[in-house]
């Protein structure tokens, strides 16, 4: 069971233990608006929701199925006249859901994401109706994003070619520092947030290029993000993964090599590694009970849970940093043969397998020089990919392109 899968049963089990106060999030109402091209419908949230699409034919209808909501507005003030939507209907469904369908006229493309709270709004689901003769596949998409100081990139769903529901795995790449913290400075004045930006902007677009990836970056330019908005990022966005380049400083000069790291919840695995997350850490440390939302939870209960989503996602990232590591080896020296361990603040999502690395020390006049230089910046970039890609190609989440990919190779070839 994937990872995710498995928090998701793990959660659902408890919902007991919720107070009989807890309410469900809120479709409060929907908004229509119409152009040459395309039927635009906005459903106004009080919270952040998930939600999936499909469509259904004989007759043709769209349906949208969100997660754990209510409808308390009325959706019969639509003014439908003249679009290919035939009516609107919505209902309870499953256990504490609601289904709202879309009675087509004719076959209609959908794309539908979500928008977090900006210029005065609220949560909303954004629905893009499309008259034409293909209808787009299912679609599953996570809760909605918050605002952050970068464009958001909105959500997007994988064309269909059969009845498998398919996403991209998500990717999110955090380029260490930036802004009013520079991360370690070399013996020519080099800068790690410099470095590590110009290497995660690399990564990102190698990873835009391979079909069945999605790749946010917590920061695109030269500003700080805290650590704790970091983790929060990726969560946001239903991360598969969440990467941290970094390029630090040793104490001894003659310390070079790229590491890569994994969250320890047991103390770190060598006096580096702790002193490395000390330094990353500062006084910007979270915890995992808030990420996971278990305030309502009995105290016992929630550290139960905690335990497991954190043991199956430390194991994750270990396996992802053995592969990741193995392919660094291929363009650069390793400072460490194995995957080390420490408790550093910006890995400490429970649910999201996350690795920090170390491209090399910016100590090091060496390592330096070799940092600095677009060939090799280029190198390690495309080096990370190939891990991530080796990582996912072997663990693919179930419902993603990837995993649909191979389900029908396998086919082709029995």
């Amino acid at each position: 069971m994937h990872r995710r899968q498995l928090l998701t049963f793990i959660l659902a089990s408890t919902t007991l233990a919720l107070p009989l106060g807890a309410s469900a999030a809120l479709v409060r109402d929907a908004r229509l608006w119409r152009s040459n091209d395309k039927l635009r419908v906005v459903f106004d949230l009080s919270g952040p929701v998930q939600f999936k699409t499909f469509t259904l034919q004989a007759p043709d209808r769209l349906i949208v199925d969100v997660a754990g909501a209510q409808l308390s507005g009325d959706l019969g003030h639509l003014n439908l006249a003249g679009t290919s939507v035939r009516a609107i209907r919505s209902g309870p469904f499953g256990h504490g859901d609601t289904r709202i369908v879309f009675d087509l006229n004719a076959p209609m493309q959908a794309n539908a994401f979500l928008l977090g709270p900006q210029a005065g709004q609220g949560h909303r689901l954004v629905l893009d109706l499309i008259q034409g003769n293909h209808v787009a596949a299912p679609a599953v998409l996570a809760s909605a994003p918050a605002p952050e100081p970068e464009p958001v990139e909105a959500p997007k769903a994988v064309a269909s070619r059969g009845p498998h529901p398919k996403r991209d795995i998500v990717v999110v790449v955090d380029p260490g520092h930036g802004g009013k913290d520079p991360g370690a400075i070399g013996g020519k004045g080099e800068r790690e947030k410099d470095v590590v930006l110009s290497i995660a902007q690399l990564l990102a677009r190698r990873l835009k290029r391979e079909n069945g990836y999605t790749v946010h970056l917590v920061r695109n330019d030269d500003f700080y993000v805290p650590l704790r908005k970091r983790v929060d990022f990726a969560r946001q966005r239903n991360a598969d993964m969440f990467i941290s380049v970094h390029a630090d400083a040793a104490p001894r000069l003659t310390a070079s090599g790229a590491s890569v790291f994994a969250l320890s919840e047991n103390g770190a695995t060598s006096a580096t590694a702790r002193m490395m997350a000390d330094r990353e850490n500062g006084a910007d440390l979270i915890g995992a009970a808030s990420l996971l939302n278990l305030k309502d939870k009995d105290p016992m209960l929630a550290n139960v849970i905690i335990d497991m989503s954190m043991n199956a996602t430390i194991a994750a990232s270990l396996q992802l940093g053995h592969t990741v590591l193995g392919s660094l080896a291929d363009i650069t020296t390793l400072h460490q043969n194995r995957v080390e361990q420490a408790g550093f603040a910006v890995l400490k999502s429970p649910d999201v397998p996350s690795i920090l690395v170390e491209t090399g020390f910016i100590s090091n006049a060496s390592d330096a020089q070799r940092l600095v230089t677009a060939r090799h910046q280029q190198a390690v970039a495309d080096r990370l990919f190939a891990g991530i890609n080796t990582y996912f190609q072997k663990n693919p989440p179930s419902d993603s392109f990837i995993a649909w990919k191979q389900e029908q190779n396998a086919q082709r070839v029995v």
